[in-house]
């Protein structure tokens, strides 16, 4: 298995899983994030979250798994 590093990315809380993923360059755009959320790829603290308005909170991780394609891991973090 394959381990990713993680990243950390501060930002002002609250913020809504949508935005954090365009913010962090997971997504190009906002539409993309919708897509990438609503497929199924988008991970928070281990489970898929298809709720592109979900609040995340400090130390939350967001994941990023395509299957076959990018993956990345990244810490939310409180500015």
């Amino acid at each position: 298995m394959t381990r990713w590093n993680m990243e950390e990315f501060a930002v002002r809380l609250p913020i809504q899983l949508g935005q954090f993923v365009k913010l962090t360059a997971l997504a190009e755009t906002g539409g993309h994030a919708r897509e990438l959320i609503q497929d199924g790829v988008i991970y928070v603290n281990g489970q898929v979250n298809t709720r592109r308005s979900a609040k995340l909170n400090d130390g939350d991780v967001v994941e990023l798994r395509i299957p076959g394609g990018p993956r990345a891991k990244i810490r939310v973090i409180s500015e």
